[in-house]
């Protein structure tokens, strides 16, 4: 136990490990990412020892259990859809910013791993004929763009829930160990190999040090920097900023994405899932508005494209004032839609309708208006989940999986379904990666010491003053949601960045009311303040950067895609709001390869 003196003396002197723990492989997060990556290591190499830390009471409350719509997956055998189709949505839904390399790879896996997830227990939707039931997603065509294409194979609207339960299950089986209720407070180093991380475990208010062969990041988003968010509580960009405090960069933080359609009021996703089954967006005069900015594919355009025509709808004057919480909306409409499809394709969604709005989609207009939902940017690695120190040069024994990292698959815009395909894909690859790994490693794990941790901590426990952390976070939100949300300008996001500046300042002037480290949330808070606010000036500083729109980052005094920005931004921050850039390039190697249909993969015109 650790035994702290608040009184004459500096806290930090009474910090300490409290045990050191040595396994193979430790997991930090537990979501869909690091629970593939897990159990592909049981299968491939049993009686590895891999410890998982998840930062909430238990692996099946990750925010991989929140996920409703589906999973993009191409059958090779089907006569009608291709994985070329999918590649070349996915190429294009990205805005001409998606890792070419990285697109191929996880595309041409997708449906093996839907097999996998199916035979390892999944229970996904099913047909009168048996076969995979498949809905349609924004952004998935048929050859090429002609027409809309039934993609995502699902588990009614609870995909990810069966996914997070059926890898939780198989980890058990290989024997994982679940550090529970705990955060990762720095990553450790021996020179430039990593080889493990500190933990801080809230239920006991005490340090551990895992020292581990391999370190994988999967700590999933971070919707909290946003007032609105379809974001879990605990994804405060955790692992972005162990990055960042370990003098690694991360990549395209300015890539946010704003899922049109969250319930008004709690913020909650009401998925795609809604317009894939018919579900009609209409305005103040009840008008089904989307055919004016997609022609063609109206409700079904990617992400980007219909959260900013929901903005513009409002903006000029065709929203509607939500009484309860004096903000403004526009309707989905989803009364005409069958008994059936509200049942059986739709319940948990309408669900949320009734229970957290009070309003019955099938008598009833249901409110919605974009929410932040994902973050496309994260910590950089190459194609095998390795993360990047630069363009080139990785990290050894650290690798970044799911929402966190950015490979980059989706580029500067995610297509639905495609965030569940990269995590299983991707967890997979990297546990591959990893066990090529370990074989070569030497099983050997140096005694290294924290360097950051406790100052870190002793600082926020000796803080002094009036500010309160939650007020301070709401007024973050506020100024990222306004500055740096769907629509971006450059005075706009210098007035962030000022603002940002002055938070972190005031910030050193809260006092927690409790000095006790046992389940102390003001504390864990706090903590979370300082990861929001560091990659909130990052996202706000390489937005100012990037003088262009592309896809989900839209800076209206830029509204034109320009190509000299056709690369991926690095960003470095040694200090609070002192950032250094650099550049990765975008991989195009299915365009420079020059297969067939190789023309698709260019800088491609993006209309939809």
């Amino acid at each position: 136990m650790i035994h702290l003196h608040v009184e004459g003396e500096a806290v930090n002197s009474k910090l300490r490990i409290h045990e050191t723990i040595k396994c193979d492989v430790l997991i930090i997060g537990c979501g869909g990412a690091g629970l593939r990556c897990a159990v592909e290591i049981f299968e491939k190499m049993p009686g590895t020892r891999v410890i998982a830390v998840t930062k909430v009471p238990h692996p099946q409350k990750s925010h991989t259990s929140t996920a409703q719509g589906g999973l993009a997956a191409v059958d090779p055998d089907d006569p009608v859809d291709s994985p070329a189709y999918h590649m070349f949505d996915t190429w294009k839904g990205s805005d001409c910013m998606a890792d070419q390399n990285i697109v191929k790879k996880i595309v041409e896996s997708a449906w093996t791993q839907v097999i996998w997830l199916e035979n390892h227990g999944m229970h996904f939707s099913r047909d009168e004929a048996g076969n995979l039931s498949k809905r349609t997603f924004g952004g998935h065509t048929l050859n090429f763009g002609q027409s809309s294409a039934f993609r995502a194979v699902f588990e009614a609207d609870r995909t990810g829930k069966g996914i997070v339960d059926t890898l939780w299950g198989e980890a058990l089986k290989g024997g994982i160990s679940f550090i529970n209720q705990s955060i990762a407070t720095e990553l450790l180093f021996e020179g430039k190999r990593c080889v493990g991380a500190v933990i801080f475990r809230e239920k006991y208010g005490d340090f551990v040090k895992v020292l581990a062969r391999a370190t994988v990041l999967a700590t999933g988003g971070s919707g909290q920097m946003f007032r609105v968010t379809t974001n879990c509580r605990q994804n405060t960009a955790d692992g972005l900023a162990l990055a960042l405090r370990a003098g690694l960069p991360i990549m395209d933080p300015e890539a946010v994405q704003f899922h049109p359609t969250g319930i008004v009021g709690p913020g909650i996703l009401a998925s795609e899932t809604l317009r894939s089954v018919g579900g009609i967006l209409r305005n103040r005069d009840l008008e089904p508005f989307m055919e004016r900015y997609a022609p063609r594919m109206k409700e079904l355009a990617p992400r980007d494209l219909v959260a900013r025509a929901i903005e513009k709808e409002i903006r000029e004057g065709r929203g509607v004032l939500n009484p309860d919480h004096n903000v403004e909306h526009v309707w989905i409409d989803l009364r005409h839609l069958p008994d059936y499809v509200h049942d059986v394709q739709i319940p948990e969604v309408t669900g949320f309708f009734r229970r957290f709005v009070n309003i019955d989609p099938r008598k009833e207009l249901c409110p919605v208006r974009p929410s932040n939902h994902y973050h496309m940017g994260g910590i950089p690695t190459n194609e095998f989940g390795e993360v990047q120190r630069g363009a080139k040069e990785t990290v050894p024994g650290l690798i970044a999986v799911g929402e966190c990292a950015a490979a980059s698959f989706h580029g500067f815009n995610r297509l639905g379904t495609n965030s569940l395909l990269e995590l299983i894909t991707m967890g997979k690859i990297a546990g591959e990666r990893i066990i090529e790994y370990l074989s070569q490693d030497p099983d050997t794990l140096p005694e290294v010491s924290p360097e950051r941790t406790f100052s870190l901590f002793a600082r926020f426990m000796d803080e002094k003053g009036e500010e309160n952390t939650g007020r301070l976070r709401q007024e973050m939100q506020a100024v990222m949601t306004e500055k740096a949300g769907v629509f971006r300008t450059e005075h706009g996001l210098s007035d962030a960045v000022d603002s940002l500046r002055e938070l972190y300042e005031r910030a050193g002037h809260t006092s927690l009311s409790s000095k006790s480290l046992r389940m102390n949330q003001e504390l864990v808070q706090r903590w979370e303040f300082d990861n929001l606010l560091a990659i909130s000036m990052a996202c706000a500083l390489a937005a100012l950067n990037r003088r262009e729109s592309r896809g989900a980052h839209f800076r209206e005094d830029f509204p034109e895609r320009n190509d000299e920005f056709n690369h991926h931004t690095l960003v470095y921050m040694s200090e609070f709001g002192k950032v250094d850039f650099g550049k990765r390039p975008v991989d195009m190697s299915i365009y420079a390869a020059g297969g067939e249909n190789y023309e698709k993969f260019g800088l491609i015109e993006r209309k939809y």
